[in-house]
């Protein structure tokens, strides 16, 4: 008989390189799922990877002086090097500008512009860059890009595009008839009111402005749309259109699209489209979870942003408190298909809490118990008697849950379930206090019941939490004498056997001051701040500057033409400052006197010589000039009349 199968994927990213804890969140929960359905001996492949093409990235090489190939290589370098860190079980890391998806995806244009779903036309629309996203002047949101708030540009030029509105009643019966297909049931009524029942519009799917992209076979001067070359890469990797496309045979299709409640539309109504183009079965479900919104910390607002910015980064965060921490939070904490908060608190309270108090106390209680009073060997099972059954029951049924709760994708109910009977077993602890027991000759017997029972439940434990935690279920299970690779079918309660060698083991996780580190972290933070030149008299305190030193400041006058709260901090905006006819990235500290939407369309003055630097991970390539009041009060120093950007301040 086959094995079952069963293929996950997590959606490609851009390979931007400020990576913080929310990229982790899908590909953490896909990876528990993986290693949870291989688990049950199933066949199982995972895949994940990189968004390589478009306009975003042939920008920013072209503003570093490289091509776009020598730009993202180190990004996606440490993609995987964070992948690594939390132990990302994937099978394939695909990236778009591997050789055999470029061909699949060319084969894949030429089979749809063959049957006559993609036609050329002339495309006048509006473009944001920063979500490689088009859009018809109706579906802007005031005037702006509905996904992420952002300018968009009106760009008219000639396209292909793909007859995305002859799919619009078989996307809807697909909803109808496969009410599991798109998940949570709320992302149905999104696709159906905000999309599908205004009318969906014919999708452009190619660009000659931008060259970094697949050239289409049947006209080499366009370039693919990113959205079709990226969506295709979940049947390029499985060898569709190949000479060997045995993958595909075996795993297509997929059994699960996990993604972020952001990008459901192209998942949920384009790439259904494309298969019923191509006569391919649609995924089986699609998921469009919530965000990991990071902020909140209770601490000053400047020890706040800098304990943030620190903390996010999953390298210090794997770091300071290891990678199973870091996926048990992530798995844990977040409410399954909403939003959830990230602060450096949770996150240590969690440790706290569950994996040291909770976890780390039962494994250590017990190991060192059956070492002190067994000389390390496990007892015999003994007959059951007080709350010995409902320990056992509790134990023996925790697979059913968690398994019921995985298939239903809600990790933080599995664990739920798992650390529940941890908890029952520090208080059967309790309730037995093995220590009065071993007083007590007479009761050695009974001592040795609940140690067995104890170290029977702590190792169904550990087996349970291995598709979630990587590396201290091993650690549990090789203190009780069994393999790395213990798994489901050793669940049932009395397997281990009497005299089974017993290691004590040390504080699995050790208890974290939480107040103490919060300080440490913020500590560091301000530490790993670029050091402030010493305080020079200035010309307001009494001093003077030649004009040659006034004019090494370069101001130059800017148009912001984009803008955007900085995640995780109070105080900071991004904006996007065109000057002439440069862009840049800038940074600036006025969150609390102006919002993103006052800011765009303002002009400003930049220092526009001023060192690049990194605010809470996004890059700064100036500075915008404000003046200040008594009060602190700010505000933005403009032009007196119009004037073009780019014009020079003297």
């Amino acid at each position: 008989m086959a094995k079952k199968k069963f293929y996950i994927t997590t959606p490609i990213y851009y390979p931007s390189g400020n990576w913080h804890i929310g990229h982790c969140y899908t590909t953490v929960i896909c990876d528990a799922l993986a290693r949870f359905h291989k688990m049950l001996g199933e066949d199982v492949y995972f895949l994940t990877g990189t968004d390589e093409h478009g306009q975003k990235i042939e920008r920013e090489a072209q503003k570093r002086g490289v091509t776009p190939m020598q730009f993202i290589d180190p990004l996606v370098a440490q993609l995987k090097d964070m992948w690594r860190l939390l132990d990302i079980s994937y099978d394939r890391f695909i990236r778009t500008t591997d050789a055999d998806h470029v061909a699949c995806v060319q084969k894949i244009y030429q089979r749809l512009y063959d049957s006559g779903d993609i036609y050329k036309s002339e495309y006048t629309g509006y473009y944001c860059t920063p979500c490689e996203s088009m859009w018809t002047e109706a579906q802007l949101k005031d005037g702006k890009c509905p996904d992420c708030g952002r300018e968009v540009a009106l760009q008219k030029e000639e396209s292909y595009f793909f007859r995305l509105s002859k799919y619009a009643p078989r996307i809807l019966k697909l909803y109808e008839d496969n009410p599991e297909f798109l998940q949570p049931k709320s992302r149905v009524n999104e696709m159906v009111n905000n999309f599908i029942k205004p009318g969906l519009q014919d999708l452009c799917v190619s660009r000659t402005t931008v060259k970094w992209g697949v050239p289409l076979p049947f006209d080499p001067k366009h370039y693919a749309y990113v959205w079709i070359d990226a969506l295709s890469n979940y049947i390029t990797a499985l060898g569709y259109l190949s000479d060997d496309d045995a993958l595909y045979r075996k795993f297509w299709n997929a059994d699960l699209h996990m993604v972020g409640k952001e990008i459901v539309r192209f998942h949920a109504i384009i790439w259904p489209a494309i298969l019923m183009a191509l006569g391919e079965k649609v995924p089986k479900q699609v998921y469009g979870h919530g965000w990991l919104l990071i902020g909140g910390d209770k601490l000053s607002k400047s020890k706040q942003d800098a304990a943030i910015a620190q903390l996010t980064d999953p390298y210090e965060l794997v770091k300071r408190y290891g990678a199973d921490a870091v996926r048990y939070f992530l798995l844990r904490e977040i409410p399954f298909g909403s939003d959830g908060e990230y602060t450096n608190e949770k996150l240590l309270l969690r440790i706290n809490a569950d994996l040291a108090n909770d976890l780390g106390n039962l494994v250590s209680r017990t190991s060192a118990m059956i070492v002190q009073n067994f000389d390390g060997k496990l007892p015999a099972r003994g007959k059951i008697e007080g709350t010995d059954g409902e320990l056992i029951n509790m134990a023996n049924g925790a697979f059913e849950t968690v398994k019921t709760a995985m298939e239903r994708l809600n990790a933080p109910d599995a664990l739920a379930a798992i650390f529940a009977v941890v908890a029952r077993a520090n208080k059967y602890i309790d309730e037995t206090m093995p220590w009065v027991l071993a007083k007590d000759p007479q009761k050695r017997a009974r001592l040795g019941a609940v140690l067995y029972n104890l170290a029977e439940t702590t190792r169904i434990c550990a087996v349970l939490l291995k598709p979630f935690l990587t590396k201290i279920p091993a650690l549990i299970l090789e203190s009780f004498s069994c393999g790395a690779d213990t798994g489901f079918d050793t669940l049932a309660f009395g397997y281990l056997k009497e005299g089974t060698p017993v290691k004590k083991l040390p504080p699995i996780f050790p208890r974290i001051d939480v107040k103490k580190e919060l300080a440490e972290v913020a500590a560091l933070m301000q530490k790993s701040k670029p050091k402030k030149e010493e305080k020079k008299e200035s010309a307001a305190e009494g001093g003077q500057i030649t004009i040659d030193e006034f004019f090494k400041t370069q101001l130059r006058v800017g148009e912001v033409i984009a803008c955007e709260r900085v995640k995780g901090s109070q105080k900071l905006l991004h904006e996007t400052v065109k000057i002439g006819e440069e862009v840049r990235s800038i940074v600036s500290g006025i969150a609390n006197y102006y919002t993103p939407e006052e800011m765009v369309g303002k002009k400003v003055v930049v220092v526009s010589n001023l060192k690049p630097a990194k605010l809470c991970g996004v890059l700064s390539e100036g500075m915008i000039l404000c003046a200040e009041d008594k009060e602190g009060n700010l505000c933005l120093v403009s032009p007196e009349k119009p004037f073009a950007s780019g014009g020079s301040v003297r």
